[in-house]
Parts: C-alpha cells; sequence; structure tokens
C-alpha cells in the first residue's frame, strides 16, 4: 500500500498527522509529519481531526521530513479533505 494521510496517537498522549502506510505494529514512520498541539472541542475529538481536519482555533505544528512513532495506540485514515486542512498548518 501506497502512503497514506494518517492521524496517529500514542501512549504519551501524542497526536500526529502524516502520510505513512498503516500497521498493526506499535511502531510508525510518518512523512511531513505535524503535531497537533491542541484541538477545540467542536472537532469532536480526535476522530475528527480524521474526519474533518484541524478548524480553526487548532493549533498545528510544521512538517519535519519524517518521524518514526512508538507506542502507537491508534492509526486513523484521514480524508483528502482533512489531509489539506492539517496541511494549511493552523495555529490559532
Amino acid at each position: 500500500m501506497a502512503n497514506v494521510p494518517l492521524v496517529v496517537t500514542t501512549a504519551h498522549r501524542g497526536v500526529f498527522f502524516g502520510y505513512g502506510e498503516p500497521t498493526a505494529s506499535d511502531t510508525i514512520r510518518l512523512e511531513r509529519a505535524r503535531m497537533c498541539v491542541y484541538w477545540p472541542k467542536e472537532l469532536h475529538g480526535v476522530i475528527g481531526l480524521a474526519s474533518k481536519g484541524p478548524t480553526k482555533g487548532a493549533k498545528i505544528g510544521p512538517a519535519a521530513p519524517a518521524i518514526t512513532l512508538q507506542n502507537v495506540t491508534s492509526i486513523i485514515e484521514a480524508s483528502e479533505s482533512a489531509a489539506k486542512a492539517w496541511e494549511a498548518e493552523p495555529w490559532s
């Protein structure tokens, strides 16, 4: 499977977005990876970040070329519109 847009959570309460291959492993490598520092309650949680993407009020950091995450607790495939919202890097 080619790299697809993913939202990944970790046991350390990290929430990340990037492009990778879904896996059942507790480790994943994401390319063009970003971290969500905060999201507004109107998104209705992490699944909202994957279905809608970050909205006004969210705090999304800049992209790093790649990151390898450990202690992964979930890997959620993101919609195309959510990926575009993540790539806009909102910080408000």
